[in-house]
């Protein structure tokens, strides 16, 4: 697949061990300091070599401010800026670059998914699998949720495994790491640069041949949550069709 987004940057150097968290963060005032103080909290519980990126995306409600109070009083974390709006998934592709982890991770910062569950998403991947996902329908998983997100989810997931052959269960929970190597064959090779991001990833990191697995997690809805039932259910579908439209072409050539 022809790169999207152009060369890639100048990367920074990988330190084996280490592992970067990304919150992707737009208008996140009320939730940021709560997110970066039980990450990092947790994070010191279980190992000691670790970095946390703010990727604050066009922001308008102070959100900046706090991001650059929090890294400039801790060394473990770091922020990156954009003044206008990039959308989520190109903010996510931008901090990745400039990562030092081998492990890279991204969460949402309502810390809808427990904290705790980052170490078995940790331990997957050091246990040999490419990407490891936070999964909603896991049989293991206890999550609350309204029953409109509900039929939003079972309806946007279907549709991705009916018609782009995915066998995985959940695309859009905001609780995934990569090897980094696998972040990076991938990550130029995506279009999209908001939502569907995500899924866009997880399909091409599958017909790549990468190992995924979906890890239980307690997961929980957030207040803050924007579904709108009809208009998101549409306008993911069309995403879904033309990234089918796009694999069949790639495959016939």
């Amino acid at each position: 697949m022809a790169p999207r987004l152009g060369v890639l940057e100048i990367i920074r150097p990988i330190q084996s061990s280490k592992v970067t968290i990304v919150f992707p963060v737009h208008n996140e005032a009320g939730n940021l300091k709560r997110a970066i103080e039980e990450t990092e909290d947790f994070l010191l519980k279980i190992r000691q070599d670790f970095e946390i990126i703010i990727a604050e995306d066009g922001s308008t409600d102070g959100t900046g401010d706090i991001a650059r109070g929090i890294a400039d009083s801790n060394r473990r974390v770091r922020w990156i800026h954009h003044e206008e709006r990039l959308g989520r998934g190109r903010a996510l592709s931008g901090a990745f670059r400039e990562s030092e982890g081998s492990i890279l991770i991204f969460q949402d910062v309502d810390l809808s998914t427990d904290i705790r569950f980052l170490e078995p998403l940790i331990s997957t991947i050091i246990d040999g699998y490419d990407i490891a996902i936070g999964s909603r329908t896991h049989p293991e998983s206890r999550i609350r949720r309204s029953l409109k997100r509900t039929i939003t989810s079972l309806m946007y997931n279907s549709l991705v495994r009916f018609i782009l052959g995915s066998k995985l269960k959940d695309h859009q929970c905001g609780f995934k790491a990569f090897k980094r190597n696998t972040f990076f064959d991938i990550m130029n090779d995506i279009y999209d640069e908001h939502w569907f991001w995500d899924t866009e990833l997880l399909v091409l990191a599958t017909l790549k041949g990468f190992k995924i697995k979906e890890v239980p997690i307690v997961w929980r809805e957030s207040n803050k949550s924007t579904v709108i039932l009809i208009k998101d259910s549409m306008n993911m579908a069309s995403k879904i069709f033309r990234l089918w439209w796009r694999i069949k072409i790639i495959k016939a050539s």
